[in-house]
């Protein structure tokens, strides 16, 4: 993985404050689905009216997990991430393309190395925890 050498973090500054706040994780989850947009395994688990809605709860998400604001669970409660993806059919094949597509959005925000390594380590081990299929398509 290609990472930048963005500052590292202060005393008692939370993730989310040091890689840079809503800005960050909004450009990392665009990049991301900008990825998925043109991905033939991924793109048809995404409703085709509602992408602005996934980059939304995806970018909610990751601030909340990272210390930001709650806003994900003040509007959706837990979040529940296996029952979530329950309904798509997430093989191994769908889950390293999600990583290497997150790997590449996460690249691109120029993070410092340890704050690009922590995130893709978290993001690694939630997409592998995904998968609820062995079976190929």
């Amino acid at each position: 993985m290609n990472v930048g050498a963005g500052p590292a973090q202060d005393e008692g500054q939370s993730f989310f404050e040091a890689v840079g706040g809503h800005a960050t994780f909004d450009a990392i989850v665009r990049a991301f689905y900008d990825g998925v947009a043109g991905d033939p395994v991924l793109r048809p688990m995404y409703p085709e009216d509602d992408m602005e809605g996934a980059v939304e709860r995806l970018t909610l998400f990751l601030e909340q997990y990272w210390g930001g604001p709650t806003t994900y669970s003040d509007r959706r409660g837990h979040p529940r991430l296996r029952m979530r993806h329950q309904p798509f059919r997430v093989n191994p094949d769908a889950r390293d393309r999600w990583i290497a597509h997150m790997r590449e959005a996460v690249a691109r925000q120029n993070l410092a190395p340890l704050h690009a390594v922590t995130l893709m380590d978290y993001l690694e081990r939630a997409a592998h925890s995904m998968v609820n299929t062995f079976e190929e398509g």
